[in-house]
């Protein structure tokens, strides 16, 4: 069996909605490539039934694996995704596919090679398409927040598209212990801790009003998410091995 060169890990909390869409354009636009890919779909406490339709399409993709994760919170879906992926190159990506799958080509060799490559929807060549103004505003505060706190030089940690290499993934995601939506932040002040390099790429991102974010209640626990980085950092919980 040839070494898998690609996986896309997509956390799914009840998308029943969009995942069955989503994964027929992951499955087409991964027949046009020429390289070995596998899809890994980690359901995280679905009440609806996104987790029987994913499975159900696992007897007709040999390359779709469906876990059932018992932590609650995207960052433990994506922890167990990107732990169990076999992949050269390790891509997380929302359900819903806000951004084109297409662009993942960018995020790879031969168009680039780097430690970690992360969707961003603020740097110069991004754009968003039908974001209401108040949730572009809150979540540019929440990114205010985040670098004064934790990442003072990235312009958005928060779009759900990130990629790595096998390596880094697997240095990475052992060191999380973030479990919710703030994981993003932990992840990457981790890797700037350890040394590596963080790219961000400007992309076409597509708002979904469906989100699943409460602004109120995930703001405030985002909020003291960032107070536990600190802590952790401090700690020396994120400090690279010593040689």
């Amino acid at each position: 069996m040839k070494p898998i060169f690609l996986s896309i890990i997509i956390p799914a909390h009840n998308e029943e909605n969009y995942l069955p869409k989503t994964l027929a354009q992951v499955f087409s636009f991964l027949e046009a490539e020429n390289y070995t890919a596998e899809i890994i779909v980690v359901e995280n406490g679905s009440t609806d039934q996104t987790y029987s339709l994913a499975q159900d399409l696992t007897h007709q993709h040999s390359n779709l694996r469906v876990l059932r994760n018992e932590k609650a919170g995207k960052g433990a879906a994506v922890q167990r995704g990107m732990r169990e992926a076999q992949g050269q190159y390790r891509i997380f990506c929302d359900a819903d596919l806000s951004m084109p799958i297409e662009e993942i080509r960018r995020f790879l060799p031969p168009h680039l090679d780097k430690d970690i490559v992360i969707a961003s929807r603020e740097i110069e060549g991004a754009v968003r398409y039908n974001e209401p103004y108040h949730r572009h505003l809150t979540g540019r505060i929440f990114n205010f927040l985040i670098r004064l706190l934790a990442l003072p030089d990235l312009h958005d940690t928060q779009c759900g598209f990130k990629g790595f290499r096998a390596d880094v993934a697997e240095d990475l995601f052992q060191h999380q212990s973030i479990e919710g939506w703030a994981f993003d932040v932990e992840i990457l002040y981790i890797a700037k801790a350890r040394g590596y390099e963080v790219v961000e790429l400007p992309i076409p991102w597509y708002y979904n009003n469906e989100s699943k974010i409460s602004v109120l209640h995930d703001s405030l626990r985002m909020f003291l998410d960032l107070l536990k980085i600190r802590r952790n950092a401090r700690q020396g919980l994120y400090a690279p091995k010593k040689v």
